[in-house]
């Protein structure tokens, strides 16, 4: 048996040896949230013929988590093709109504295993791929601590990606370490894997909504999360605890968010460092205006997550050409800064992020959305998120139109100033361009405190 775990052998055989940049460490309570997020898009699916239905692949550890969620796995089978499902065999893991469905098969695990470590949850369908690979951590990665003994404080390494690919290699390396325990069943799998990576023309399912119900989740799973404590801690040792999860739950979410971020720009091949370039002349837009520092931190982060409202955008958006993303409708934009600022909203620490984003499509001269703020009315973080994306976007080639010169760009907003733009702020931006191009000073390309998501990736 492979010692290696998912999580490990994907990395092998990914391109560089790398993990999406969801990748990181996550409370159980974080994961549980995020399996019932792909679960319920699964169950909300209509079911379709029985070659169309999706392969379900999961890994509980112990057979006693399997049994918490049993019941809710026979609504899962109803929807799906063939559902194998592996834990230690235990507390009744063979007898359960959904392990005798013809669609279900168990495998038990031996305890030398190294899946018995493992919380694994691949859903392949159609017209649309959703997986989520975790490893806990060892006792004595748990060290100084120790291993918690609340169970929703289990720490696992972990990643979700929506990426076809990744998806579908991580289901192939799952089905064969099932190998050794049922072969005939692991031959069963790999056809009805194949038959779904063979389907065509089927329209791809958009993934917002599935984006939207992983925040709520998250958001739900912190609040359960503190009640569960309350209810196991002394009164004196729960306000110091309850407070350094909802932190650590918090320090998650927001990891989440930005890791979202980065996929967006991983997803824009033509500007794939829009995220980090906007925030870095957001910032220094801000500095020249001497705005306050707390002022300067909302800024420098709403622009690192202006565009996670992109994160299902269709694929043919970040392959059109700079003029035909100036034609899509100013309601196109201006509805995906509205799913950011949701997705967003899910942390009330952020509100002041959130609003930022949500209003940075609104225009000097009161036509903009989504409210048609003028002048004054707009926030101003929102004026310079606005003028700086704008801006930054021009600069970079797109199809066949070759990126323009700071000058060119800063022409660009000035023929919209005192319409889309305030002519103070644009002028702003017109001395930070003078000073790079008598070389005074540098563009910046990172703001000058930049999340450890990033800087892990650097």
């Amino acid at each position: 048996m492979n010692p290696e775990s998912t999580l490990n052998q994907l990395k092998a055989a990914s391109p560089q040896g790398q993990l999406p940049s969801s990748y990181g460490v996550y409370f159980k309570n974080t994961l549980v949230a995020l399996c019932h997020a792909l679960e319920d898009h699964l169950l909300e699916s209509s079911p379709t013929d029985s070659d169309q239905k999706p392969l379900v692949l999961v890994t509980f550890q112990q057979g006693k988590w399997y049994l918490q969620e049993a019941e809710r796995y026979w609504d899962l089978a109803q929807h799906s093709g063939d559902v194998a499902i592996a834990a230690l065999s235990d507390s009744g893991f063979s007898t359960h109504r959904t392990s005798e469905l013809e669609n279900v098969s168990l495998v038990e695990l031996d305890p030398e295993d190294s899946l018995v470590h493992e919380w694994n949850l691949i859903i392949v369908a159609p017209t649309y791929r959703a997986m989520l690979l975790c490893h806990e951590l060892s006792e004595e990665e748990y060290l100084p601590e120790g291993q918690p003994s609340v169970d929703m404080e289990r720490k696992f390494y972990g990643m979700w990606t929506f990426d076809p690919e990744l998806v579908a290699k991580s289901a192939e390396i799952l089905i064969e370490r099932f190998r050794p325990y049922n072969s005939p069943l692991c031959d069963r799998l790999r056809q009805q894997l194949q038959d779904i990576l063979n389907t065509k023309g089927l329209p791809q399912t958009d993934m917002t909504g599935v984006v939207n119900r992983i925040v709520t989740y998250l958001q739900t799973s912190q609040q359960q999360l503190v009640t569960m404590t309350r209810q196991t801690r002394e009164l004196w040792e729960l306000e110091g605890r309850a407070l350094k999860i909802s932190r650590n739950l918090n320090a998650n979410k927001l990891q989440a968010f930005l890791r979202m971020a980065q996929r967006v720009d991983e997803r824009d091949e033509a500007n794939p460092c829009a995220c980090l370039q906007v925030s870095a002349l957001s910032e220094t837009v801000g500095q020249l205006l001497d705005l306050p520092t707390l002022q300067l931190r909302r800024l420098r982060l709403a622009g690192l997550l202006f565009r996670i409202g992109l994160v299902s955008a269709p694929r043919e958006i970040f392959l059109k050409t700079s003029r035909e993303l100036d034609e899509v409708s100013l309601t196109f934009w201006s509805d995906r800064a509205i799913l950011s600022a949701q997705l967003l909203s899910a942390m009330p620490e952020l509100a002041p992020v959130t609003h930022i984003v949500k209003h940075h499509l609104e225009y000097w001269d009161g036509s903009g959305k989504p409210d048609g703020l003028r002048r004054q009315d707009i926030p101003l973080e929102s004026q310079i998120l606005g003028l700086v994306s704008y801006f930054q976007e021009l600069t970079q080639s797109r199809g066949s139109r070759s990126a323009r010169s700071l000058s060119d760009a800063l022409e660009k907003c000035q023929a919209r100033s005192n319409t889309r733009f305030d002519p103070q702020l644009v002028d702003t931006l017109s001395h930070i361009v003078r000073l790079t191009e008598m070389g005074l000073m540098q563009l910046p390309d990172r703001p000058s405190q930049l999340p450890n998501v990033w800087l892990e990736e650097a």
